[in-house]
């Protein structure tokens, strides 16, 4: 208990306050994580759906599956840890940054304005030749245009997010490293800590002199660094730390 209090306390006089979120903190939405005994590559080879080979190999089948994740997150709520995580930026403002992994765009539904997304957004598409990004048409619409090319060359259209093997959205890494830099207190929220470069970002935060809070139900590679670490999901832990 003194710890959590430790941490209420640091959060509170915090200028600059600076979150990783995970596939654990959209999990309570129904959204399915990753690696988990019953997560989204149970019953999926990734090599077929998130790799630029597979796209290029059956690129109506990749968009198939995108569109049935696509419809699933539309139909997703943001959950009480999103609207608390929004609630903070209202609080801390400019010296605020989320940064998420997740692809489902629930932390904006959540009212949340200043967020980084490393993996990119499967709300939108962008062109397989020039630079041209849109938002995705309605569910139903995309369901029945599964090969849909660029209005500006012609090319066909992928999901706007960042497959295995990819690079990140230009300047999207350096910005959340600046934030954690500069943070003087770090959260780390329902993710694995194991996949890179995000997975570095806690670390970069502790060893500039940040307090580091981690809120996941399992120990991950940041627990032992954590200065408190909350073995729970993320709506149990961010409402005993932000409530």
């Amino acid at each position: 208990m003194e710890r959590l209090k430790e941490a209420r306390e640091r959060i509170r006089a915090a200028r600059r306050v600076a979150v990783l979120t995970g596939a654990g903190i959209s999990a309570p939405s129904g959204i399915p994580t990753f690696r988990d005994p019953g997560g989204l590559w149970k019953n999926f080879r990734l090599e077929d759906y998130a790799t630029p080979e597979g796209f290029k190999k059956n690129p109506e089948e990749v968009w198939r599956w995108y569109a049935w994740r696509y419809k699933k997150i539309r139909e997703a709520k943001p959950n009480p840890a999103h609207h608390l995580l929004a609630e903070l930026e209202r609080e801390k403002g400019e010296g605020f940054l989320l940064v998420t992994q997740n692809i489902d765009g629930l932390h904006q539904r959540a009212g949340s304005e200043r967020v980084v997304e490393l993996h990119g957004s499967i709300h939108r598409a962008r062109c397989t030749v020039c630079d041209f990004r849109t938002e995705l048409p309605a569910p139903e619409k995309l369901e029945n245009h599964l090969q849909p090319k660029c209005p500006m060359c012609g090319a066909l259209l992928r999901p706007d997010v960042v497959w295995f093997g990819e690079y990140l959205p230009p300047g999207a890494l350096e910005m959340a490293q600046t934030a954690f830099a500069s943070a003087e207190v770090a959260m780390v929220v329902g993710t694995s800590a194991v996949v890179e470069p995000a997975a570095s970002l806690g670390r970069l935060a502790k060893h500039a002199g940040a307090y580091l809070i981690e809120v996941n139900p399992e120990n991950t590679p940041l627990t032992l660094l954590a200065d408190l670490a909350l073995r729970e999901g993320a709506v149990e832990g961010l409402a005993r730390l932000l409530r």
